[in-house]
């Protein structure tokens, strides 16, 4: 990647106050705070695990959010410590699921840890960053040490996760290997002595787990972080690619740019303190001029949308992302809003594809929009004679001067 990210060292430079800010923007969850602020505050150095099950090759940005917490954490003075998850990666980690994942082949993990890495070292610093991968430990452990390790938990503290309780309530199968997830992840607290484990929401009951784990093993517990999990670029579910509606950090720059301004605008400001490097303090001075009407929101979007690209790509392409949206979108006063659909990749019928976006509600009522000449795709206008049209993900779809829609290509966009 291009993006050219420097690390500035704030530990001589801000006050205790500050540090202490800096180090919980974003923040839900914090356990211990008060044992936690007390280290901060004697200035001891910490170690801050952060664990990475590399189940696909490249990431997208809500994985970056809890990696800037750990940037900003770095930066003053602690150390990262990265755990690539390669032995519970071929487990796979059931939070969140409704049925249990596929298991991957260890070459597979492997693959995927290498691009995982590359674009997690754009946004922490690859130099004061510690690397260590689960077969390190994992791989010395016999069944003696399985068993203690299982023995640090009964199955009704493990069957408290909300995840689980749903699959039994459905009657949904859980694996043995499932339940034994989150103590192997409160292990890995043990192997590298963790002073503080980030995290998103949705892995606190795994954190958590981390701490019993360690007392278990006569060890002080972990403090736990966790941050918010962002939102897609639909405005609604969580960001996923399965649901077409991520930004990856290796797309181009214009998939980046154009996507980020299809946001609502209700997404700008937690776009802009949690995917992007903007310092707290500037973020609430511009929630403050947006609420007054100082800032336009396609303004602020697209300053977001501009830190985006710039950290990923450089400023040059930033630039360069800009006046492409600019010159293909807003000279022809695309809305501020744009609403997101998900289409299946490959050729289309334009009929089904009007009936699909929800600008027509049956195929003989999208010949008759065709027949009109009111279908533009992207640049083109449609012909009336429906043949199978193929579009890049990002591109708008148009009928009439006012219904605009923006088509992401995904696999969930098939019936």
């Amino acid at each position: 990647m291009a993006g050219s990210v420097t690390f500035p060292d704030m530990e001589s430079s801000i006050s205790l106050a500050d540090r202490w800010e800096a180090l919980l923007q974003g923040v839900v969850d914090c356990v211990d705070a008060a044992h936690l602020r007390a280290r901060v505050e004697r200035r001891e150095h910490l170690r801050i695990k952060f664990g990475i099950d590399p189940s696909a090759p490249d990431i997208h940005l809500g994985h970056t959010v809890p990696m800037r917490l750990l940037r900003r954490w770095q930066a003053l003075g602690h150390t990262p410590v990265l755990i690539i998850g390669d032995v519970t990666a071929q487990i796979g980690d059931p939070t969140g699921r409704s049925v249990t994942r596929p298991q991957l082949a260890s070459e597979e993990v492997a693959a995927n840890a290498r691009t995982y890495l590359e674009q997690l070292f754009t946004v922490v610093d690859r130099d004061g960053a510690e690397v260590r991968w689960q077969s390190e430990w994992f791989g010395k452990l016999g069944l003696l040490d399985v068993l203690r390790l299982a023995g640090t938990a009964t199955v009704a503290q493990l069957l408290q996760r909300s995840d689980f309780g749903q699959r039994m309530a459905e009657e949904r199968p859980i694996g043995l290997h499932e339940l034994l997830y989150p103590l192997l992840q409160g292990y890995d607290s043990v192997a590298v002595a963790a002073d503080v484990e980030l995290g998103g929401t949705d892995q606190l009951f795994n954190l958590l787990r981390g701490r019993e784990v360690q007392r278990a093993y006569g060890m002080a517990p972990q403090d736990v972080v966790t941050v918010p999990l962002l939102v897609g670029i639909d405005g609604q579910r969580k960001m996923s690619k399965s649901l077409g509606n991520a930004v990856g950090v290796a797309d181009a720059p214009d998939e980046q740019f154009g996507r980020l301004m299809s946001i609502p605008d209700t997404q700008i400001l937690p776009y802009l303190e949690l995917a992007t490097p903007t310092p707290l303090r500037e973020a609430r001075e511009l929630a403050q001029k947006l609420g007054s009407g100082i800032v336009h929101p396609r303004d602020l979007k697209e300053l977001m949308a501009r830190r985006v690209v710039a950290e990923f790509h450089g400023e040059a392409a930033a630039e360069q992302a800009a006046q492409e949206f600019l010159r293909r979108f807003r000279l022809k006063e695309l809305p501020s809003e744009v609403p997101v659909v998900a289409v299946p990749p490959g050729p289309l019928d334009p009929r089904d594809l009007l009936v699909r976006a929800g600008m027509a509600s049956s195929r003989s009522a999208g010949l008759r929009l065709l027949g009109q000449g009111a279908v533009r795709l992207g640049d083109h206008r449609l012909p009336a004679a429906p043949e199978p049209v193929e579009f890049p993900s990002g591109t708008i779809l148009r009928v009439g001067p006012r219904r605009v829609v923006r088509l992401i290509l995904s696999e969930a966009g098939r019936p």
